[in-house]
């Protein structure tokens, strides 16, 4: 089993950062890491894997694994109010699919 522990998220004005980190704790041998976002009466949607970024996100969003902690950052820079959603730690091991429990990224002017 596998545990995931999000840290970050809030309240930032339009163009600010924030910075987003998921540990995975348990029993870990290859595990996946990635980030995706669900806002307000959209569906969930990937926003960046280890080697992928979501074409609304590229550029100003970058993810970063610490194998050696099983902790994966996501840095989100120049953020849009479009940005604004619950932001979820996903991993997947052996086939088995888990989620973060979700934090909350508000963009505002």
């Amino acid at each position: 089993q596998v545990q995931l522990a999000e840290f970050g998220g809030g309240s930032v004005q339009i163009g600010g950062s924030l910075r987003l980190s998921c540990t995975a704790s348990g029993r870990i041998t290859s595990i996946y890491m990635a980030w995706y976002r669900q806002a307000t009466g959209k569906q969930r949607e990937l926003v960046a894997g280890e080697s992928y970024y979501a074409p609304a996100v590229k550029g100003r969003f970058t993810v970063a694994r610490d194998k050696a902690t099983n902790t994966v950052h996501l840095q989100m820079d120049n953020l849009k109010p479009e940005d604004t959603a619950v932001y979820y730690c996903y991993a997947s091991q052996l086939g088995t699919n888990y989620w973060g429990q979700g934090t909350q990224v508000t963009v505002s002017s």
